[in-house]
């Protein structure tokens, strides 16, 4: 059953027990210890009493507060929460009169007569203040802590539209920059050999499928990522000569965990597109290895002089883009280097990504 409830979703059965303990302890735990008979109208102006607290609260929290004080007016809030306390304070005298109580609580503490005391206003005054002061006071603090995390729930909300959005975006960059380079290769390979070609569109249109079906998704499985990039590599295996050597290196066994869709290509698309000469013997090595949820990734290809090696050069995609899925999807969980000239003459990418 779904509870009623009041500002900022706070259940009314909480604000009933949490004033009920207030009004106790406040309001009739003291003056049940008296060795006393009290007359019921004390009683009745004790409960009128905690009638004005729990008014001048809640002017406090649901009005003034969030008119006056959330709206940078300090001065004229603190003016208003004042004069709040003082109508407590005089509407709490007239009561008092009203019910003739300092008569009748004189009667209730000495029994036996006696002349009355005048009584002490001021005292009396100051605890009454103190009171509703103490209330007021709990009430600003209980607004403001709710207005802080109202504030930060909006933010944090913001924060994931703006990063949702950015996502879709960064994928939308990535799409049509692999296809646009896959449909140049094929099309140079409908010039050379059309069986060729024509199981490149096959393999293509498998491709499409995973782009289309799994990447609106936030996540897919390591073993589809992985098939994407293996027949992304058999797709480029058409057009090579026999002086490319392309290896690929899997995770033996491979134990499927959920991954970003689409984020292991860039670093070996780079590798085809920078390290693969038709003069001179060339190598790419792909190397994807597993170790429980953390997944090691080294992609390794021949330099020459002629070509860019850098991801961060040419489309302004490749490592840009990548980095910085990594940064909203992966933060604190990944590390990405790169070293462009190793012992052997190879440009190496390394992504070291924890996926639990």
């Amino acid at each position: 059953m779904k509870l009623l409830t009041l500002r900022h979703g706070v259940p009314v059965l909480i604000h009933i027990l949490a004033w009920g303990l207030l009004g106790f302890a406040l309001l009739v735990y003291q003056p049940l210890n008296w060795d006393v008979v009290v007359p019921s109208q004390f009683w009745v102006k004790q409960g009128l009493y905690f009638g004005l607290l729990v008014g001048a609260f809640y002017l406090n929290t649901m009005v003034l507060v969030p008119s006056l004080l959330f709206r940078d007016q300090t001065a004229v809030y603190v003016v208003a929460v004042v004069a709040a306390a003082v109508a407590v304070l005089v509407l709490l005298y007239h009561i008092d009169t009203w019910l003739n109580l300092p008569e009748l609580m004189h009667r209730a503490f000495h029994p036996e007569g006696g002349p009355r005391k005048p009584r002490n206003i001021w005292g009396w005054s100051q605890s009454v203040l103190v009171t509703t002061f103490l209330m007021l006071g709990i009430g600003t603090s209980i607004a403001s802590v709710q207005k802080w995390q109202e504030d930060a729930r909006i933010r944090l909300s913001l924060e994931q539209a703006r990063v949702t959005s950015e996502l879709s975006f960064l994928k939308a960059q990535i799409n049509p920059h692999f296809f646009f380079n896959t449909l140049n290769n094929i099309y140079a390979l409908t010039l050379i050999d059309g069986e060729a070609s024509r199981e490149a569109l096959h393999r293509l249109s498998r491709m499409m499928r995973y782009v289309l079906y799994e990447t609106g998704n936030d996540t897919t499985m390591l073993s589809k990522e992985i098939a994407f990039v293996q027949d992304y590599i058999q797709l480029m295996q058409l057009r090579l000569t026999d002086k490319v050597s392309v290896i690929l290196e899997q995770p033996t066994p491979l134990k499927d965990v959920p991954v970003a869709p689409m984020l292991l290509l860039p670093f070996v698309e780079n590798a085809f597109k920078h390290g693969v000469s038709a003069m001179m013997p060339s190598r790419i090595v792909i190397s994807i290895h597993q170790d429980g949820t953390n997944l090691e990734m080294n992609v390794r290809n021949t330099i020459f002089p002629e070509k860019n090696q850098s991801l961060e050069v040419g489309s302004g995609i490749g490592l840009t883009n990548t980095r910085r899925r990594l940064d909203l999807l992966y933060p604190e969980r990944y590390e990405l280097s790169v070293m462009e000239d190793t012992p052997t003459n190879e440009y190496l990418v390394h992504l070291n990504l924890n996926l639990a």
